[in-house]
């Protein structure tokens, strides 16, 4: 990824932690973290990772209020970083964080049965 294309990503992540958070009303949208955003080199596509609070169909509801507000999100995006164009926005779960999880719970029960 290009620094210019890192620099976006970083401004659309913060950007978009503030719209989901403030301006979104869909109650199926759940409490939300955007982890992280990779653009494309050439700034035409956006994939926004995140994590959400919830159970399997906490998650699934999140996504699909997500994927229909995505026009607006995109909307605001163009209002607020000044691009010719604004990155089509794809939505994704960021399964590192349920990865870093396992692990660590792997390493304490590998450590537990150490001790006995």
């Amino acid at each position: 990824m290009s620094h210019r294309a890192n620099r976006v990503g970083e401004q659309m992540k913060k950007e978009l932690g503030d719209i989901i958070g403030r301006k979104i009303k869909d109650p199926r949208i759940g409490f939300v973290t955007v982890t992280d955003v990779e653009v494309t080199g050439d700034l035409q596509q956006a994939t926004v990772f995140i994590s959400v609070l919830g159970d399997e169909e906490q998650r699934e509801n999140t996504l699909k209020g997500l994927a229909k507000a995505k026009g607006f999100i995109r909307s605001e995006i163009g209002q607020r970083i000044r691009l010719r164009k604004t990155p089509e926005i794809l939505f994704e779960f960021d399964e590192s964080i349920d990865y870093g999880n396992k692990i660590e719970s792997l390493l304490h029960q590998i450590k537990d049965e150490d001790k006995n």
